[in-house]
C-alpha cells in the first residue's frame, strides 16, 4: 500500500480535483446562491449556499485533511467559528479555558456567554494539575491555545487530552499560532482544532475567516446543523483565497519559523530587551515540549522591553519595515502592543497578573530577509534606549 500523501502534497491537492466540466486545475469560484434540483426536495448535493457551496466544500475537505480530521467547517471569521462551537453548550455548563488567550476569546466568554449562564474559569494550563483542579461536575468543555497569545506559553495537548477524555469532556485547541504545518492537535488527542484562517492558513492578510476540524462524528453532525442554522459562513471568494494561501502554507511556515528563530536568538542578547518569549529558544521553559509537540518554534515572538510604555512607543515609532497593526501570520512583518491592541478587552489588573505589560511587544515575523528585519529592530531598540 502506498504511503499517505505528505503535508505539502495535501496542502496543494486535498479536496480539489480538476473541474469535470472545464478541466480547470484550480478550484472554481462558485458564486451561485441556489442550485437546480431535478426533483422537489432532492438536490444533487447543494441546495442553498448558506447550507453548502462547492468552493467552501473544497476548502473544508482540505482543512480536514491538513489537520488529520474527518470533517472540516469553514466560517466567516475565527470568532464565528468559536461562537458556533460554543453553541453546543447550554446554560449551567462550565468551561475551563487557558488564562493566556486571545482577547477576543476572553471577551466572548466573559461578555457574551457569562450573561447567558455559561461560566468559564481561566486557568494556567501549563500544569495539568491546574486543569484537573478546575474541572467540576458541570464542566462540558476545555479550551486552550498553544502557543498562547501573546506570551507564547505551551500547553501539553496530549496530557490535557488524557485527563479529560475519560470524563467525556471535549478538548478544543486553538491552533492558529502554530498552524497544522507545525502542530496537529487531533493527533495528540484533541477533539477539535480551531483556526482563525485569517492568519497563517491564508497567510496574505486579505481574508477574514475561521475553521473547525474534528474527528468526532456526533460533534460533526451538531456543528453541521449549527453552521447552517447560525449562518456565519464565508463567501465563495474568501474560500477560494484561503485555498490559494494553503498551497504555500508548508513553505511559508518553514521560512516564518527559520527567520523568527534567528531573530529571537539575536534579541536575547540585545541591549534594551528584558526578556524574549519564543518556544524555539533553548532557554524557553517549555522548549522540550516544543520539540515534542511542534515541528518548530513558529513565526511569533513576544519581547519585553526595558522601560515603560513610552519606551515601547519610541520603539514602534522607529520601525520602518514592521507595520504597526493587529493580526498576524501574513507575508509581511507586523508589530503591536497587546495591552493596547489585541488584548485591550482584558482588564488591566488581569493583564498585569498574566505578564501582559505595557512594554510587551508582539512580533509577527514575515517573509522579508532576516537581516533587513534585524536592522529594523535594532533601530527600534536604539530609539527606545534614547527615551
Amino acid at each position: 500500500m502506498a504511503n499517505p500523501p505528505a503535508f505539502e502534497t495535501l496542502a496543494v491537492h486535498a479536496g480539489q480535483e480538476p473541474d469535470p466540466a472545464s478541466g480547470a486545475v484550480m478550484e472554481p469560484i462558485v458564486l451561485a446562491t441556489t442550485f437546480a434540483q431535478p426533483e422537489p426536495g432532492k438536490p444533487l448535493r447543494f441546495d442553498y449556499s448558506r447550507s453548502g457551496n462547492p468552493t467552501r466544500a473544497a476548502l473544508e475537505a482540505c482543512l480536514a485533511a491538513l489537520e488529520g480530521g474527518a470533517t472540516g467547517f469553514a466560517f466567516a471569521s475565527g470568532c464565528a467559528a468559536a461562537t458556533t462551537l460554543l453553541h453546543t453548550l447550554r446554560p449551567g455548563d462550565h468551561v475551563v479555558c487557558g488564562d493566556d488567550v486571545y482577547g477576543g476569546t476572553y471577551r466572548l466568554f466573559e461578555a457574551v456567554l457569562r450573561p447567558l449562564g455559561i461560566e468559564a474559569s481561566f486557568v494556567d494550563l501549563r500544569d495539568p494539575a491546574h486543569l484537573e483542579g478546575a474541572l467540576t461536575a458541570h464542566t462540558r468543555m476545555v479550551w486552550l491555545e498553544t502557543p498562547t497569545n501573546p506570551l507564547l506559553r505551551l500547553v501539553d495537548i496530549r496530557a490535557a487530552a488524557d485527563l479529560v477524555r475519560p470524563r467525556g469532556i471535549p478538548l478544543v485547541v486553538d491552533n492558529t499560532f502554530a498552524s497544522p504545518a507545525l502542530q496537529r492537535p487531533l493527533a495528540l488527542g484533541a477533539t477539535v482544532a480551531l483556526h482563525s484562517t485569517t492568519k497563517y492558513v491564508n497567510g496574505h492578510s486579505d481574508v477574514v475567516g475561521g475553521a473547525l476540524v474534528t474527528g468526532d462524528p456526533e460533534l460533526a453532525k451538531r456543528l453541521a446543523f449549527l453552521q447552517n442554522a447560525i449562518g456565519a459562513v464565508p463567501s465563495p471568494m474568501d474560500c477560494y483565497l484561503v485555498l490559494r494561501g494553503i498551497k504555500t502554507l508548508a513553505i511559508r511556515m518553514e521560512r516564518h519559523s527559520e527567520t523568527a528563530a534567528e531573530l529571537a536568538r539575536r534579541l536575547e542578547g540585545a541591549a534594551g530587551v528584558r526578556r524574549v518569549h519564543y518556544p524555539g529558544l533553548p532557554r524557553h521553559p517549555q522548549h522540550a515540549l516544543c520539540r515534542r509537540q511542534m515541528s518548530s518554534g513558529g513565526g511569533m515572538i513576544s519581547v519585553e522591553l526595558e522601560g515603560s510604555l513610552d519606551h515601547a512607543r519610541r520603539f514602534l515609532g522607529a520601525l520602518r519595515i514592521f507595520t504597526l497593526a493587529e493580526s498576524l501570520g501574513g507575508v509581511e512583518s507586523l508589530v503591536e502592543i497587546p495591552a493596547l491592541m489585541t488584548h485591550a478587552s482584558i482588564p488591566r489588573e488581569r493583564r498585569e497578573t498574566l505578564g501582559i505589560t505595557d512594554s510587551l511587544i508582539r512580533l509577527s515575523i514575515g517573509l522579508e530577509h532576516v537581516d533587513d528585519l534585524w536592522g529594523d529592530l535594532e533601530g527600534g531598540l536604539d530609539a527606545a534606549r534614547r527615551a
